[in-house]
C-alpha cells in the first residue's frame, strides 16, 4: 500500500520517545498505526540521560505533576514487559539514586528539598559519608552530604526507542497491516472533516511529500514542532520553547569499571549536575539547562560538566570522552506538558472536544520519565475510556477560550 493511499486507526506525529510510546500502545491494543518522523528518536530523545527520578525532580509547586510522574513511573515495569524483551535490552535498571552536596550550602539545598519531599510521602534516607563511600567507593570523600532515594531508577532512552521501533516493525508485518509501522516524511498540518474548519473532525495528517494519511485519531506529539504544524483550532495556544542541554558521554576503563552502581546527582556550588551509569561502560554526565537558541555544544558547557563531576567523583578524570551532544527539549509556561484533547472554539465544557485529535507535547525534562502513563492516557481518550485526573495537564489550558490559571497543573513559572 503507498503511502498516499495509506488508512489507519491512529497517526501519531513525531517518533521521539513519547510519540513510539503512544504508538506502541495503541498497536499493543490491536489497532493499526503509523508513526510520522523524519528522524524518528533523533531529537531529544537522543541526548536524554533517561533517569526515572520522579522523587529527585521534585520541584517546589509542582505536586500535580509529581502524581504523573508517580504514576508513570509505577507503569515502566509493563510498559518493559509489554514489549517482550528483558530488561537489558532496553537499559531499564532498578538501581537506586543518590543524591549528593559538594558543599554545606549544597548539603543544606538537599536537605531542605528532603523536607518537602517528606511532605509529599516520598522516602528519601540521609547517608553519612562513610555510609554514602561504602555504596559508592570512588565517590569523593570531601562532599559534605549524601541522601539515598531507593525509588528513582533509570533507562537507556536510545536502545529502548530502538526496540519500540523493532516492536512495531514486527507488529506491522505479523499482523497483515499492509504498510509499514514508519513514515520518515516530515508531518506539515492536519486534514480535517471540513477543510474551512479547523475545528471540525480530524481525518488525517498532510505530509511534506504532498500525500496525506487518513486516520480515525491523530496524536501530536513532536515536541517543539507541534505548534507550527497547519489545521490546528484558531484559538489554540501551544507555548512552546526550547530549552537546550548539553550532555556528555563517557567509556570507562576496565581498571575503572563499575565507576558507580547507582545514578548520581550532585549539586555543587549549587548546580545541579548528574552521572549515569549505563551497563556497557559508559557513563552520561549531564546536564546543562540554556534558553540561548543554540543547538551547539560550547566548550564552557563541556568544560562546566566535566569539572563538577570530578568535584563528586575524581575518577572521571580518567575517562575517555567519546560523545558531546546538545538536543532542545519542548518547555512549558509552568513546565508541565499539554497532554489530552483540544476544545473547539469557545467551548466550555470537556463534551464538546475536537474529534480525532490529541496531543501530547511538552514534556520538557521528563518526557523519558512521562511515556508510559502518557501512552496509557492517550489510549483511553482513544478507547473513550474518561480519565478525570490528568485534565489539568489539557493542552488548550493556556488557550483564549479557557481560563488557565484554574486550569494550570502547577504555580511554577521558569
Amino acid at each position: 500500500m503507498s503511502e498516499r493511499s495509506l488508512t489507519v486507526d491512529v497517526a501519531v506525529i513525531g517518533g521521539g520517545i513519547v510519540g513510539l510510546g503512544i504508538a506502541w500502545a495503541v498497536a499493543h491494543s490491536g489497532r493499526t498505526v503509523v508513526v510520522i518522523d523524519p528522524d524518528p528518536a533523533g531529537g531529544a530523545t537522543y541526548a536524554a540521560a533517561g533517569m526515572l527520578a520522579a522523587v529527585s525532580e521534585l520541584h517546589y509547586r509542582e505536586e500535580a505533576l509529581l502524581e504523573l510522574m508517580l504514576a508513570s513511573s509505577s507503569l515502566y515495569p509493563a510498559f518493559i514487559e509489554s514489549l517482550g524483551v528483558d530488561s537489558d535490552a532496553t537499559g531499564y535498571q532498578r538501581t537506586r539514586t543518590m543524591n549528593v552536596g559538594a558543599e554545606s550550602a549544597d548539603r543544606q539545598a538537599l536537605a531542605d528539598l528532603r523536607s518537602v519531599q517528606l511532605t509529599n510521602g516520598l522516602s528519601v534516607e540521609p547517608l553519612t559519608i562513610r555510609a554514602a563511600r561504602m555504596l559508592e567507593p570512588l565517590l569523593s570523600p570531601r562532599v559534605s552530604g549524601a541522601f539515598m532515594v531507593e525509588q528513582d531508577h533509570q533507562v537507556d532512552p536510545r536502545r529502548l526507542a530502538e526496540r519500540i521501533q523493532l516492536a512495531l516493525a514486527a507488529l506491522a508485518g505479523n499482523g497483515g497491516w499492509g504498510h509499514d509501522a514508519l513514515i520518515r516524511v516530515n508531518a506539515t498540518g492536519l486534514a480535517h472533516e471540513d477543510s474551512a474548519d479547523a475545528s471540525s473532525r480530524v481525518t488525517g495528517v498532510a505530509l511534506a511529500d504532498g500525500s496525506t494519511v487518513r486516520a480515525t485519531e491523530v496524536v501530536v506529539a513532536n515536541g517543539l514542532g507541534a505548534a507550527g504544524l497547519s489545521g490546528l483550532p484558531q484559538r489554540l495556544s501551544l507555548p512552546l520553547r526550547p530549552v537546550y542541554g548539553d550532555i556528555l558521554r563517557l567509556r570507562v576503563p576496565a581498571h575503572l569499571q563499575p565507576v558507580l552502581t547507582c545514578t548520581l546527582r550532585g549539586l555543587v556550588h549549587g548546580v545541579p549536575v548528574y552521572l549515569v551509569p549505563r551497563s556497557d561502560g559508559t557513563l552520561v554526565i549531564g546536564a546543562t539547562q540554556r534558553e540561548d537558541g543554540s543547538s551547539a555544544v560550547s566548550a564552557g558547557a563541556v568544560y562546566q560538566l566535566l569539572r563538577d563531576a570530578q568535584v563528586l567523583v575524581p575518577a572521571v578524570n580518567e575517562l575517555e570522552l567519546i560523545e558531546m551532544t546538545a538536543r532542545a527539549r519542548p518547555g512549558t509556561p509552568d513546565n508541565a506538558p499539554l497532554l489530552g484533547r483540544v476544545g473547539r472554539t469557545g467551548a466550555e465544557s470537556d463534551t464538546d472536544d475536537i474529534p480525532g485529535l490529541i496531543i501530547a507535547t511538552g514534556f520538557f525534562r521528563h518526557g523519558v520519565l512521562l511515556t508510559p502513563i502518557a501512552a496509557q492516557y492517550c489510549l483511553q481518550l482513544i478507547q473513550e475510556i474518561t480519565v478525570d485526573r490528568w485534565r489539568s495537564f489539557r493542552p488548550d489550558r493556556f488557550s483564549a477560550s479557557r481560563a488557565p490559571a484554574s486550569a494550570s497543573p502547577t504555580g511554577a513559572r521558569s
